[in-house]
């Protein structure tokens, strides 16, 4: 059962990029594909890594301890698709001109606060393995909250990228302060929580 799960959340997860190849070989994707797939591409990985960042809440208000094996799948593809976003970036944008890319940071941030997302998700995604997780031992966790800040950068980046502080952009920056909200509380209970070691008195 749980195999059958993970194929098919393998194969809806690569719905939509299946859905930009049909669109570009039958020309729906608008008068400029090479901005539609970059749009596309960078809303599915900021909602991947919404999802991923879910898990944990979902599966500690429900007690759904099944979901946690879904984790890493999600995060993965939110890479993958960070990886298609930057990299239409770098081939229908730019046209691998790195001197213009250069140029463009200081006159367009976005993509200032996008590569930063993007090299913060890079690490996580590397170490994502059992064989990494063994060898890092209790700094893989460390290493892996930098998915907050992977995800704050990137909620940064949409907005600037759309030039508007309304709709989706808001969204997804109440959904990321919920998550990161429940997680600062967990944190705020659990610490509470310790038992403290009793004050010696004085005779």
């Amino acid at each position: 059962m749980r195999r059958i799960s993970k194929v098919l959340l393998f194969v809806l997860a690569l719905s939509p990029v299946a859905w930009l190849a049909w669109g570009l070989l039958h020309g729906t994707l608008g008068a400029n594909p090479a901005e539609t797939i970059q749009l596309q591409t960078g809303r599915w990985a900021l909602k991947f890594l919404l999802v991923t960042l879910a898990v944990t809440p979902v599966r500690r208000v429900t007690g759904w301890n099944v979901v946690i094996q879904y984790r890493r799948m999600l995060g993965l593809f939110a890479f993958f698709y960070a990886s298609l976003h930057f990299t239409s970036y770098i081939v229908l944008d730019q046209f691998f001109d790195w001197n213009a890319m250069f140029r463009d940071i200081p006159k367009r941030p976005f993509i200032l606060m996008g590569t930063l997302a993007f090299l913060l998700l890079t690490p996580l995604a590397i170490t994502s393995t059992k064989g990494w997780i063994r060898r890092l031992g209790r700094r893989w966790q460390t290493l892996h909250r930098l998915i907050y800040l992977a995800a704050c950068c990137a909620i940064v980046h949409f907005a600037w990228k759309v030039k508007v502080i309304v709709g989706d952009p808001v969204i997804y920056a109440v959904i990321l302060a919920a998550l990161l909200g429940f997680r600062a509380i967990w944190f705020l209970r659990k610490r509470n929580a310790r038992p403290r070691r009793a004050v010696p008195q004085s005779a």
